[in-house]
């Protein structure tokens, strides 16, 4: 069967052909390491996921790409405000490059926990400086660039496809424009390289042609995507908020260098909703994966949560919503559990599945199959395997997962008492203090779980 998936940049779902079959190149856009990721962005990794399962569950060999922004992306789109990275450096206490560290290995460990595949390749922007100057000096040279006070702009103005991808109403942006540009010449133009402030030192400069600074934020994955699969692509992938700024800025970039469009496909996960409105760091209001494991929930069950709706759609998640999906999921590894030892899948239902995830990923449909499945009459034996068929796009770790025995373990004092500070704190607002001593009753094994009787520890 021939996948078929939405492409944005078309506005259509179309058929997939690779560029060069059966390799399938993958790039998305990874984090900014400025902080832990919360599970409003762990959801559209789920999607790239469950996307790349169902190319290899075509046959197809995958190569994915995931970039870790750790210089560059400021806090404003318009290219103005401290760097994203600098800010959280200040905030932990710390310098730039061990937030990076630190944040980089958290957001690794969710993808883990969240049975999420590892790209074959992980790409820093930091140790990708030359290849970016290399990038924006030919843009230079091709007369698409210009130098302000603050650093080195792409002139928009010199693509007249500039803004396709969102399809962007220039005139109208510049039209409305209500705040000072200082020397950018045009609304949409972007920084692709920043020039460090004359009176301070940053952490993460480097010389370059124009003067010490550091690349602006959509050159790093114009640049390191082009490295690992080529200046044309087959798919790319980030969080619709990408859509109208960085993706479009990628596709400009390109396009004036290598005259394309960098990837064949873009494809884009939609947000997760918290009372319908979108899920943010900057509000300093966010769910963290270990925050949902805190209260005791399988993180299998907050991806099982994200399968129920389609990657195109929001999402509203609220802890009520979670609880429910979560029973069912018990439920559902229970049964196959159950069901003992694996025989042949149905080549009915493996139809059925593969029609369902070959139409632009329609897991929600491939779930309501699963339950079919269940309340076939088919031989438990043949439900498990085809079952077990589903999860290799699900992902959910059906085959490994045993109920877990319930063996007593006491909790030493020294716990009890780092579980009674921690608790004082929250209810104080201590929130730092409260996160380290999270931190310190996990480095001794436990973990912390929610109880009718409040918030307790157990071995892990």
């Amino acid at each position: 069967m021939t996948v078929h998936l939405f492409d944005t940049y078309t506005r259509s779902v179309r058929p997939f052909e690779p560029i060069k079959p059966p390799q399938v190149g993958i790039y998305a856009c990874g984090p900014t390491v400025y902080d832990y990721a919360h599970i409003g962005n762990l959801r559209t990794y789920i999607f790239e996921d469950i996307l790349r399962r169902v190319l290899e569950l075509n046959g197809y060999k995958v190569r994915h790409v995931v970039n870790i922004t750790d210089v560059g992306h400021l806090v404003s789109d318009a290219d103005s405000g401290e760097d994203k990275m600098e800010r959280g450096a200040q905030r932990a206490g710390l310098s730039a490059w061990d937030i990076a560290q630190l944040y980089t290995q958290a957001f690794q460990k969710d993808l883990h926990r969240l049975n999420i595949l590892e790209p074959q390749v992980w790409c820093r922007a930091t140790d990708h400086i030359d290849e970016q100057i290399d990038f924006i000096r030919q843009l230079e040279d091709d007369n698409y660039t210009y130098c302000t006070d603050d650093g080195v702009y792409f002139d928009t103005a010199r693509l007249d496809s500039y803004g396709h991808l969102a399809r962007l109403d220039i005139d109208g942006l510049q039209g409305g424009l209500r705040v000072d540009m200082g020397g950018k010449r045009r609304v949409t133009d972007f920084a692709l390289w920043k020039f460090s402030p004359l009176d301070r030192q940053r952490e993460m400069e480097w010389e370059s042609p124009w003067g010490t600074g550091f690349p602006g934020w959509h050159i790093e994955c114009s640049a390191m995507s082009a490295k690992y699969l080529g200046t044309l692509f087959d798919i790319h992938c980030g969080g619709e908020d990408h859509i109208s700024v960085h993706h479009t800025n990628e596709i400009a970039q390109t396009e004036a260098r290598h005259g394309t469009r960098l990837a064949n496909f873009w494809m884009h996960g939609y947000f997760l909703q918290v009372e319908s409105s979108k899920m943010s760091k900057s509000s300093g209001e966010f769910l963290r994966l270990q925050t949902l494991v805190e209260k005791g929930y399988d993180p299998l069950a907050y991806r099982y949560f994200c399968l129920g709706a389609k990657y195109r759609t929001h999402l509203n998640f609220t802890e009520a919503n979670l609880a429910r999906t979560a029973k069912k999921f018990d439920q559902l590894r229970t049964i196959v559990y159950d069901w003992g030892t694996p025989g042949q899948a149905d080549a009915e239902y493996v139809e059925r599945f593969t029609e369902y995830v070959n139409t632009d990923l329609n897991i929600p449909r491939a779930l309501g199959l699963t339950w079919d499945l269940v309340k076939s009459d088919l031989a438990a034996a043949t439900k498990k395997a085809t079952l077990l068929h589903f999860d290799r796009v699900f992902g959910l770790g059906l085959a490994q997962w045993e109920p877990a025995e319930e063996i007593a373990v006491e909790v030493p004092q020294q716990i009890l008492d780092l579980v009674a500070q921690r608790t004082q704190a929250r209810a104080q607002k201590r929130f730092d203090e409260a996160d380290s001593l999270r931190d310190q009753i996990d480095a001794a094994g436990y973990e912390l779980v929610d109880t009718p009787e409040g918030t307790q520890a157990r071995a892990k």
